[in-house]
């Protein structure tokens, strides 16, 4: 059975995450208009941010809902950063007891990259919350 998305006419709160091991973009956003905002790319180390990153930015929003994109390959098999995003997502709910959701996010970097006129290399200038923006918006839609 479907799970069943809670009720948009009240405003519900989100925080994305588009993982990586390098560094986790991170947006907010609310289902009265379904629009996300970027908020600062956490840093993180083989992976692993710090937690106390992450409980700060839940203090300041209080989200109902977490989304973690999920990076599934072009014909939707599982990449290689799968089964870490799951982890990631699993930890969240057991550290802070909120509902985490999983989100395909393919082509959200491409796309993010398209909408800042980013090609090539980005390291120095990283989309990884406006990844997280993609996400969260397409979470809204479903």
């Amino acid at each position: 059975m479907p799970e069943k998305k809670p009720s948009f006419l009240s405003p519900h709160t989100a925080l994305a995450f588009d993982y990586g091991t390098q560094s986790i973009g991170v947006a907010v956003g609310q289902s009265i208009t379904g629009t996300a905002t970027p908020l600062k790319c956490l840093p993180a180390r083989d992976g692993i941010p710090n937690w106390d990153n992450i409980k700060e930015l839940l203090t300041e929003w209080k989200p109902d809902t977490l989304i973690v994109g999920l990076p599934l390959n072009m014909d939707g098999s599982d990449s290689e950063l799968c089964q870490r995003a799951r982890k990631f997502s699993r930890r969240l709910k057991g550290r802070f007891g909120i509902a985490c959701k999983l989100c395909d996010e393919r082509l959200s970097t491409r796309e993010a990259k398209e909408l800042t006129g980013q090609y090539g290399n980005f390291r120095n200038k990283p989309v990884d919350s406006i990844a997280a923006v993609l996400i969260l918006e397409t979470w809204f839609k479903e």
